[in-house]
């Protein structure tokens, strides 16, 4: 058996294991890489993934790092079934055409921005709606429990993830030469005591655990704390007369949102008077997909609604739509809440509310997950002084709140609690879904309790498998990570400073205007060097 890392392998984003067995190529997960240019360029090689010869694929959930590049497997050739919960098929028929949208309103924005300046071949978009339409045909649901056989040898059964609405962890059992092999893919763990959802439960024993690591370097705040640190952000901007911009997934933290500040009201301590809005056709089409599976939601949020309470629901509450509706929001001039997406500020409509807020010192941003090395909204978690939005640097004035515990995401001692049922055994565990850091951190953990040495693969790594031993591995380390020539970036540049030095021998003699006009270009420069030696 051979399992290959695409994504989420040192990383948080772009979540696909292929495997190789029983004759069959399969995914487990097919996601979206999300961070800086290099790392996002991983989305348009569709040649490392194959999609022809992949005969089905087994989705954890819905979140876009999860299942974003599904549409650019069928758009190359992939034809098989899609394997999921009810709910997590029904949420990705409305997030895959939304992304498709997405790709394919910045196709249209790059083709223009190429022909204002005379270029060929923009980029297209990586799938249209179409493709995404097509994805959605190909889902077949299983429920909870289910043992599902989708080739001969091959046994497959989801687990409750606690993670979003229909996530599940699955186990596999692998049946090869009369021998069977167990491997648990955790998908992303839920943190217990979460809103909306119900907890996490741990699969029975296997060979091997890929689990994921995404907070594998710390624990979350006690939700308690959380809701008092909400409380104080629109405190804040609203005793200032400004808005609190809330950078949301679609999908489960909109909705945990929206709870929040249900019960804040009910305790007195959201302002009467202050406009919820959010913005996100998306996220406003799967709050009635929640709303519709009542099975899926924990006790709690069961009780509100049997009592004919609505925790989704607030006086105030608008739902913009239109792109209309979401421009005149920027003009509203009262305090006000918006939650919108991208939870990482890298596409949609959030990235127009910053830029109209985060410039204004009593504005707040208010982080309610993890933001992916390389996005804005990591720059702005990382203390970044400035932004750019749209081609303009922006100062960032705005109050920052980064309220880890309403991740969606286990904490350090949580994924170590998952893991305890299975450790028992002694299976192989394989740390995935997490930066280097943190997983690093979390290895020795386990290492400590459990006495178990994980593995933490890199992007593109090759695992052969026999029995419970692990018999090779195959860096593919040059394709996965292509090296950065810096003597030659650096070497140009010093030659073309050369040149530009001997040009200005005779500066002095030229007009004042065209002296003036190099000096602008000159300044722009020093701007730019400026920003990147800051980065170093």
């Amino acid at each position: 058996m051979r399992v290959q890392f695409l994504g989420a392998a040192q990383t948080v984003t772009g979540s696909c294991f292929v495997i190789e067995a029983c004759g069959r190529r399969f995914c487990i997960d097919c996601g979206m890489h999300q961070g800086n240019k290099a790392i996002e360029k991983r989305n348009r090689d569709a040649s490392i993934y194959s999609p022809e010869t992949i005969d089905f694929v087994l989705l954890t959930h819905a979140h876009i790092d999860h299942s974003g590049l599904l549409p650019m497997l069928v758009k190359n050739g992939f034809k098989g079934d899609i394997y999921c919960t009810q709910a997590t098929g029904e949420l990705i028929s409305i997030m895959l055409e939304d992304s498709a949208h997405i790709q394919e309103m910045e196709a249209l924005y790059e083709a223009k921005k190429y022909s204002r300046r005379g270029l060929k071949n923009p980029p297209a978009a990586l799938y249209t709606t179409d493709d995404a339409k097509k994805t959605a045909q190909l889902v077949q649901t299983v429920s909870l429990g289910e043992e599902l056989r989708p080739a001969p040898g091959i046994r497959a059964v989801f687990y409750e993830a606690g993670h979003i609405l229909g996530s599940g962890s699955i186990r596999l059992e692998v049946e090869e030469d009369g021998k069977v092999t167990s491997l648990i893919f955790s998908g992303d763990i839920g943190r217990p005591q979460a809103l909306i959802v119900r907890d996490a439960e741990t699969p029975p024993a296997a060979d091997y655990v890929f689990m994921e690591s995404t907070y594998g370097d710390r624990n979350h705040k006690d939700a308690r704390m959380s809701t008092e640190e909400l409380a104080k952000a629109i405190a804040y901007s609203y005793a200032r007369g400004e808005k609190v911009i809330i950078p949301a997934f679609a999908i489960e933290r909109t909705q945990e949102m929206l709870y929040c500040l249900h019960e804040l009201r009910k305790e007195g301590r959201l302002p009467q008077d202050i406009a919820v809005f959010v913005d996100s056709p998306l996220a406003i089409r799967a709050t009635e997909i929640f709303r519709h599976h009542r099975e899926l939601l924990d006790e709690n949020a069961i009780a509100l609604l049997n009592q004919g309470e609505d925790p989704f629901e607030l006086p105030n509450l608008h739902y913009t739509l239109t792109r209309e509706e979401s421009e005149a929001i920027n003009s509203y001039d009262k305090p006000a809440i918006i939650i919108s997406a991208s939870g990482m500020c890298n596409a949609g409509r959030i990235k127009h509310h910053l830029k109209h807020n985060i410039w204004r010192p009593g504005a707040s941003i208010v982080f309610v997950g993890y933001q992916a090395a390389g996005t804005p909204g990591r720059l702005l978690v990382d203390g970044a002084k400035k932004l750019t939005l749209f081609g303009e640097d922006m100062e960032v004035r705005a109050k920052l709140y980064c309220i880890n515990s309403f991740s969606a995401h286990a904490g350090q001692t949580q994924l170590l609690d998952w893991l305890a049922p299975v450790a028992y055994s002694k299976p192989q565990v394989v740390l995935v879904h997490g930066e280097l850091k943190a997983q690093t951190m979390l290895a020795g953990l386990i290492k400590e309790r459990y006495g178990l040495e994980p593995i933490i693969p890199a992007y593109m790594e090759e695992m052969t498998l026999q029995g419970r031993s692990v018999e090779q591995i195959e860096l593919n380390t040059g394709k996965a990570y292509p090296k950065v020539n810096w003597d030659f970036l650096t070497g140009e540049l010093e030659r073309k400073w050369d040149l530009f030095k001997d040009r200005l021998a005779d500066i002095d003699q030229r007009p004042w205007e065209e002296q003036t006009t190099l000096q602008e270009a000159l300044a722009k420069m020093d701007y730019a060097m400026t920003r990147l030696l800051s980065k170093l």
